[in-house]
């Protein structure tokens, strides 16, 4: 019996490393791999986020900007009117724990639940879009690799490298048309902010890169990072030429919300902040409520 047992596994173990050496031998190239229909959509892709949809047509797309992190404030802002938030991930202090239980309070909001991310990540766009964002914004884009790697981390496979994981998006998005992970990549909004020499510079092949919505002309920075004022010639030909990079490409422009009265064609704007709000409505009030002299 012993024998038997001691023959047998040898036995096993030759075939076992027959099987590996065959298996190695056997060439694999992810490059020739054809994406099966797991996740595909037959048809046309519907389009439920309703910031993808305005931003799609051309029409006004207006981000309420959210420095707080209580739950109530946020859902007040993303009630107020605004077609999606932009939670300030670059300039704050807050946590990824704060942004999932603000999504998570008004899952159904007006506003397209949104987020400024502080740079090109995986992790980062993973936290982001875990908590169900739908609309990303990214600073400080300064070349067409570093777009396309933002696009990259932000997409589901074919087109990018996205994990699927898991997430409170799962049951915010559970009941969308089609599916909520066969339709996202046709429905996520990707904004790309220029802001530094290098990104003016390489602003064209930028504009080119495929997956993105719009290209973001970040005013304060723009000055800061360029030394000049708005209003000066030198500043207005940067405003030019991203301007002229996003529409010759089909991308809508994006400029602070002032920008939409005082300029044509910026079609998406950055509203202020929730506070601001906040003060503006008090002022309001009392001055409707002010007792006549």
């Amino acid at each position: 019996m012993g024998i038997f047992t001691k023959a047998a596994v040898s036995a096993l173990m030759a075939g076992t490393v027959a099987g590996g050496a065959l298996a190695q031998e056997s060439e694999f190239l992810a490059s020739e791999w054809e994406y099966g229909p797991r996740d595909v959509i037959e048809g046309e892709v519907p389009v439920w986020n309703t910031a993808k949809q305005k931003i799609t047509a051309g029409e006004d797309l207006v981000g309420v900007t959210i420095d707080a992190t209580d739950p109530r404030t946020y859902c007040a802002a993303a009630n107020a009117g605004y077609d999606f938030t932009w939670v300030e991930m670059q300039h704050q202090a807050t946590s990824w724990e704060s942004v999932a239980r603000m999504f998570a309070s008004c899952p159904d909001a007006e506003a397209a639940h949104g987020i400024r991310l502080a740079y090109t990540d995986k992790r980062e766009d993973q936290h982001a879009l875990d908590s169900g964002a739908m609309v990303i914004v990214y600073p400080t884009i300064d070349s067409a690799d570093e777009a396309r790697e933002a696009v990259s981390w932000v997409k589901f496979p074919p087109v990018g490298r996205h994990s699927q994981g898991g997430g409170q998006r799962w049951s915010m998005y559970e009941d969308v048309e089609g599916g909520y992970r066969a339709t996202f990549n046709d429905n996520i909004v990707v904004i790309a902010m220029i802001e530094t020499m290098e990104g003016v510079e390489e602003v064209y092949d930028i504009a080119e890169v495929e997956g993105l919505d719009a290209l973001m002309i970040a005013s304060g920075d723009l000055g800061n990072f360029s030394g000049s004022a708005e209003g000066t010639p030198e500043y207005e030909s940067i405003v030019d030429r991203v301007f002229d990079a996003a529409t010759s490409n089909g991308l809508q422009v994006c400029g602070p919300l002032r920008w939409r009265a005082e300029r044509e064609g910026f079609t998406c704007c950055q509203a202020g902040t929730e506070m601001s709000l906040s003060r503006r409505g008090a002022e309001a009030e009392a001055e409707a409520t002010a007792r006549a002299e």
